[in-house]
């Protein structure tokens, strides 16, 4: 599998390499900048692009906004950006075309390699991997907007545990294992979930993901 890596930190990059490379990803670019990941990911045509939010010169959004850009220009790009904090507008920019191969990490994320490599695999499979703190955020921030729900009633403390991990981009298989449930129980619970937010009901991961992220995002 083949990455673009983006970081201005001289030792994140190079310990991002080398351990992107102990998983058996080939690095095609490890850059610095912004001018120099747009360079990189226009020419080289990676299947992912791991890129800090905030790159030189601007030090703003400047990865992020290179990152969507090369997306713009060849669709489906899978892109997973890390930050040093959580910004919502961040995640929802990434989200806005409503395409797969996304993710958005904290960077204390890269100091679990099991995890973060997961994120790398699943955004370059074109999946979703949302940071567990920003799916937080959204969850407390709609349900600042009063009872988490929909047409079809609010969720029940069950249902809010499984959009959670849904909203991360953990499939069925995965949400079982960590509830201590069965699978079954678990597509019980997403398909109750999506009925009672008025949304339609997928057997695609990131569909499903995407779907809940839009929902959490609205309004």
């Amino acid at each position: 599998m083949r990455v673009v890596l983006a970081e201005d930190l001289f030792l994140l990059r190079d310990g991002l390499v080398r351990l992107l490379r102990a998983y058996g990803f080939e690095i095609l670019a490890a850059v610095e900048s912004g001018p120099e990941l747009a360079r990189a990911l226009a020419e080289l045509e990676p299947d992912v692009a791991v890129v800090d939010v905030r790159l030189p010169p601007s030090h703003t959004d400047e990865g992020l906004q290179c990152a969507l850009a090369a997306r713009r220009a060849r669709p489906g790009l899978p892109v997973l950006v890390l930050s040093q904090h959580v910004e919502q507008l961040y995640a929802r920019e990434l989200l806005a075309d409503g395409n797969g191969g996304v993710g958005y990490l904290l960077k204390d994320r890269v100091f679990d390699a099991d995890q973060f490599v997961d994120a790398v695999r699943r955004v370059a499979g074109g999946g979703t991997a949302m940071d567990p703190q920003v799916v937080q955020q959204l969850l407390t921030r709609k349900a600042g907007r009063g009872p988490l729900g929909g047409p079809g009633g609010a969720l029940t403390p069950r249902e809010l545990e499984v959009m959670e991990l849904v909203a991360q981009g953990r499939s069925n298989t995965a949400i079982a294992e960590r509830l201590v449930v069965t699978e079954r129980a678990v597509a019980k619970h997403t398909s109750n979930i999506f009925a009672k937010l008025g949304l339609e009901v997928s057997d695609d991961d990131n569909r499903r993901v995407l779907a809940v992220l839009a929902h959490l995002d609205r309004g």
